[in-house]
């Protein structure tokens, strides 16, 4: 058997660890937890892509928001709040909430560019169904984009294009970042486990029928080399006021990987690498 070694990655004087967060609605708060379980492992993230709710919590992370005011922005967040009702032709809500959450601590002008930790962010044309991928440009645009839930809020127009919610192309968006120069990436699946409840309003059967069809996008994320899936069956798409519990679920569930992904990455070094290739020959 011929064996073709990847010189770049052989090169590499330590492995990078790209991180994917999905969509999820009000599910998206179990993100915080997960980045937690990073920082507290002492683990650092060297790239992030995020889909809608995913593409909120990190943006805020990758442009160095502390957790703090994560949370404080969450514990002061509900649904007339972050779905204000302002009916035009092409949503009946608007989502102001997020951009002046983000406006407030990253910045109106902020570039997707400069952010801290290596970021891209996934919308949907919803003219062509192409998948767009933001790696500059208007951080906040981008984010409203790729959280725009369709007939909910009206598409977000950025550069002659009308973009919703990126579940909608790749909920986990892993495909960015195997461009990123990434070599363990680390898929964040949220709607692993789901159950839907009666709908009461329009507003429950939106949220329904986008979880449905994102659960079924969700399902095998193409790539992700590890998959923290949490159970959140216990919780619903519009469950802003449980943001704590969610948060716990996704530490809980990413703390149960951190070995994995700290063996993996002391795997890098080139000098390890041959280390362990002369030990197998040895023997």
């Amino acid at each position: 058997m011929e064996f073709n070694p990847n010189l770049n990655f052989l090169k590499k004087s330590e492995i990078k660890i790209g991180l994917a967060l999905g969509g999820g609605t009000a599910l998206g708060f179990a993100h915080i937890g997960v980045l937690q379980a990073f920082e507290d492992r002492g683990v650092p993230i060297d790239f992030i892509s995020g889909t809608s709710a995913g593409a909120v919590i990190g943006s805020l992370y990758a442009f160095g928001v502390s957790f703090k005011d994560i949370e404080d922005e969450a514990k002061g967040l509900n649904w007339k709040k972050a779905a204000k009702i302002h009916p035009s032709r092409l949503g009946i809500a608007t989502n102001d909430a997020v951009r002046k959450i983000l406006e407030k601590h990253i910045g109106k002008t902020a570039d997707i560019a400069d952010a801290k930790i290596p970021l891209a962010i996934v919308a949907t044309d919803i003219e062509s169904g192409a998948k767009i991928v933001f790696k500059s440009g208007n951080v906040v645009d981008a984010v409203l984009a790729s959280s725009c839930l369709p007939g909910l809020f009206a598409p977000v127009q950025i550069q002659g294009m009308m973009l919703v919610d990126g579940g909608i192309v790749e909920n986990v968006p892993v495909s960015p970042l195997k461009g990123m120069d990434a070599d363990i990436i680390v898929g964040v699946n949220l709607l692993r486990y789901r159950k839907y409840a009666k709908p009461e309003n329009i507003m429950g059967v939106l949220s329904n029928s986008f979880d449905m069809i994102n659960h079924k996008i969700s399902a095998k994320p193409d790539g992700a080399h590890i998959l923290i899936e949490p159970d959140l069956s216990g919780y619903y798409m519009g469950d802003i006021n449980k943001w704590r519990e969610l948060a716990d679920e996704g530490y809980k569930e990413t703390i149960k990987h951190m070995d994995t992904i700290k063996r993996l990455k002391k795997m890098a070094p080139v000098e390890t690498f041959w280390q362990n290739v002369k030990k197998l020959f040895s023997n």
